[in-house]
């Protein structure tokens, strides 16, 4: 995504807020994915998108508002993504894979999903975290649907893989986000030990194991 320059002239109607608010975000997603979470900086995205600090705060009451709603449009994005990529029928290793890899391609929503609920939403403002909670839900129906089609699982066993498999990638790539080792020499004991808790391997097995254990639940209710 390239950055995107914003005027210094003042906005004043509806269309250039809008206008200005899209380009803030823009340049955030952008600054975001060369410096990471940790590294980024208000003071410096208002350098990048050619706004007084201050204009920032206008559109986002806090650094951890604007990262949600980062985090809102990679959801919607990823999403999008995904269903595109489910086919009918599917095994659960095939849908396990085209949802891991789908995730891990977008570049942003996994560094925000992972420090969504301990970072992210603790700086908000309870009727901003509801309003995303909501984006949420609507996201899971709209991957719900498509699921349900490629899984062969009914609507409710199907919002529960949705559901479960969020919080499996969150824990299954939480060690990717540590320094990287790829270019290091390793004993090999300590290479296939790091191999071993390779997030897709570990991901993917897992997904299999819930969906299959929610179908077979399913089918023990009938």
């Amino acid at each position: 995504m390239s950055s995107t320059v914003v005027f210094n002239q003042r906005a004043r109607s509806a269309e250039q807020k809008a206008l200005r608010r899209h380009a803030v975000l823009e340049a955030a997603e952008t600054y975001f994915l060369e410096v990471g979470y940790e590294a980024f900086s208000m003071a410096q995205l208002a350098k990048r998108a050619r706004v007084v600090k201050g204009t920032l705060y206008l559109y986002f009451h806090t650094k951890e508002e604007l990262f949600l709603t980062l985090y809102e449009q990679s959801l919607i994005r990823w999403s999008q993504v995904f269903i595109a990529n489910l086919s009918e029928p599917m095994t659960s290793q095939e849908y396990a894979q085209a949802l891991y890899n789908t995730a891990v391609a977008d570049g942003a929503f996994l560094p925000f999903l992972i420090r969504l609920e301990h970072l992210i939403e603790h700086n908000v403002a309870i009727p901003r975290l509801i309003s995303s909670k909501r984006v949420f839900m609507l996201r899971v129906e709209a991957v719900t649907e498509p699921t349900s089609t490629s899984l062969k699982l009914s609507q409710a066993q199907a919002r529960e893989v949705v559901k479960t498999m969020g919080v499996l990638l969150i824990g299954a790539t939480r060690a990717d986000q540590g320094p990287s080792l790829d270019n290091e020499e390793l004993p090999e004991d300590v290479q296939e030990l790091i191999n071993s808790f390779s997030s897709k391997p570990l991901f993917v097995k897992n997904a299999v194991r819930i969906i299959e254990g929610i179908r077979a639940e399913g089918a023990s209710n009938i």
